[in-house]
């Protein structure tokens, strides 16, 4: 069975899907693009603003699911363009300590919603599921 998750924390979806999905033990975080959820505004400043937003709105659909970013094992990042990769991993590094980095993939695609420059999702595992997984980090 699956359960919702929502907060008014995080932008409302904007088409037929939830913000976040808890099955079976794990997290699933749709993709998070850079709009502030107290304006439903996209932020301005370029990529880097973009990234900060994005990551911020991960972090708050996380804790409306009661987990961190030690959470996450997986992440997948979507940019417009591969040359915003330096300044998309540095800002999305700084949220997970080294020895818990999840897996991840990077792709540059054609377009995304709204023309932003990044967007990012994440799945996440809860504490209590370790056993079914044998990860004593968790």
């Amino acid at each position: 069975m699956k359960k919702i998750i929502y907060t008014p924390n995080a932008p409302a979806p904007i088409g037929p899907y939830s913000q976040a999905v808890r099955a079976g033990g794990m997290v699933f975080v749709s993709g998070q693009i850079a709009i502030d959820p107290q304006t439903n505004e996209l932020v301005s400043g370029g990529v880097e603003a973009e990234a900060e937003q994005v990551m911020q709105n991960l972090k708050n659909l996380l804790q409306a699911a009661g987990l961190t970013f030690d959470h996450v094992v997986k992440s997948t990042i979507f940019l417009s363009s591969m040359e915003h990769f330096g300044t998309v991993n540095g800002i999305y590094g700084k949220h997970f300590a080294a020895d818990l980095a999840p897996a991840r993939e990077t792709v540059a695609v054609l377009g995304l919603p709204r023309g932003v420059n990044v967007e990012i999702s994440v799945i996440a595992v809860e504490p209590h599921a370790r056993g079914n997984y044998g990860d004593s980090m968790l």
